[in-house]
């Protein structure tokens, strides 16, 4: 068995561990491995033995209407919510809560907390317990200045004991699963392999880790060679995160790392069919690799083709795509105007593979009402509508133009993942 199968078997070291202690086990103590079995396995992905995929967490985001979305063009192996925030007065947020409670997507769903204080975040877990939820996800990587000073999110990485603190808090209350996100520092990564050590010390069952540190924010290049640290560290499967582009960059972000799987975040916005493209990446690969020889050089060619066993959707998909997620995301309750407003953020990360000039971000941000908005998908999406949509963002052509400086929310505006 490979080391990234083991750690999919499941976290049980120490009780096993324990067990093995005594020569003859007891009936009793089979059942209670068998129950901690069933309690702590993580869900299978869609395809049994291939790296595992999971949709970032992102605020503003991931909520049930873009899970539904995501599902529609080929769902990910594991979503995760927008992070609920706790507080001292805090309650879980109703429209968070529906995307577990109306999910029909049929895939796990992991709860995520961002929060500090222990006897709060314990609270939160219990309620959230209730509803159908794969795990508890404790978010220590958000990089929003707003988030870290409050000592949350990436904050916490500056303080290695409070981490120890709520991780063993936080597991205790969590008879299930229980997985964290992270960064791999605060302004450096003098703590990272501390961190990691309390990682195993608290029986994690899943680390996501995004390859910068919070000051870093979304704008350097992603420290690869950490997550590969936090591969061999961990006793838990790892996934990757950090500027997964497609399913050629997963490939070898994978390769490099060594990680169970990859986390997707703003590029499952642009390409909701990549979790797709991921898993008949590898079908392809096992079965003939050198159908993949150019594989290298994909990551860096936003026209680079997909194997003919992987799809690859045409600017007329897209142009679906988009209708799509208007009417899933779409409320009775929200002006028209507004709800263009929330698109154009959307569209902002779509745009980066329509035309490598930029004309259609241009004249898209410029639209004010809906039929503005769809008149300029058509100008440039059914014009020529069998073109396929460009594999890799084009180069220069950035999402968020007034976004590059430090973020200050965790939010659709500023997402990257």
């Amino acid at each position: 068995m490979s080391p990234s199968a083991s750690k999919l078997a499941g976290p049980r070291f120490l009780f096993e561990s324990l067990l093995a202690c005594h020569s003859e086990r007891s009936e009793e103590s089979n059942h209670l491995i068998a129950t901690l079995n069933s309690a702590r396995q993580l869900p299978a992905g869609l395809m049994p033995g291939q790296p595992l995929t999971a949709l970032a967490p992102m605020q503003d985001v991931t909520d049930l209407p873009f899970m539904r979305v995501a599902a529609h063009y080929g769902a990910p192996d594991y979503f995760f919510t927008e992070f609920f925030r706790v507080h001292g007065q805090s309650r879980p947020e109703k429209h968070i809560l529906r995307s577990l409670v109306e999910n029909k997507t049929g895939r796990p769903v992991f709860a995520q907390l961002i929060g500090e204080h222990v006897s709060d975040m314990v609270r939160t877990v219990k309620e959230l317990l209730k509803y159908p939820i794969a795990g508890i996800d404790l978010n220590m990587g958000c990089p929003a200045p707003k988030i870290y000073k409050k000592n949350v999110g990436g904050g916490l990485l500056r303080d290695p004991a409070k981490i120890d603190g709520l991780l063993g808090a936080i597991r205790d209350a969590v008879p299930g699963l229980f997985t964290v996100k992270m960064r791999i520092g605060f302004d450096s990564t003098e703590n990272y392999e501390r961190i990691l050590s309390l990682i195993n010390k608290h029986s994690v069952d899943l680390l996501s880790v995004h390859g910068r540190t919070v000051k870093e924010g979304y704008r350097s290049d992603v420290h690869y060679d950490h997550i590969a640290i936090a591969a061999r560290t961990v006793r838990c499967p790892v996934l990757a995160n950090g500027n997964i582009t497609s399913a050629d960059k997963a490939a070898a972000v994978l390769a490099e790392t060594g990680a169970a799987g990859v986390m997707v975040g703003r590029h499952a916005i642009r390409n909701p069919w990549i979790f797709r493209q991921c898993r008949e990446r590898l079908v392809v690969e096992r079965a003939d690799p050198s159908a993949l020889l150019g594989a290298a050089n994909a990551v860096r060619s936003p026209r680079s083709t997909l194997s003919p066993a992987v799809f690859h959707p045409t600017l007329a998909d897209v142009r679906e795509y988009i209708t799509r997620l208007y009417r899933e995301t779409q409320t009775p309750d929200i002006p028209e105007k507004a709800h263009v407003a929330k698109m154009k953020k959307y569209l902002n990360f779509v745009g980066q593979s329509v035309d490598p000039e930029g004309k259609f971000l241009h004249e898209m941000r410029r639209a004010m009402t809906e039929a503005e908005l769809f008149a300029v998908c058509d100008a440039h999406l059914l014009t020529e509508p069998a073109r396929l949509f460009a594999t890799e963002p084009y180069p220069g052509i950035i999402a968020r133009p007034n976004c590059e400086t430090p973020v200050e929310t965790c939010s659709l505006d500023t997402v990257t993942a």
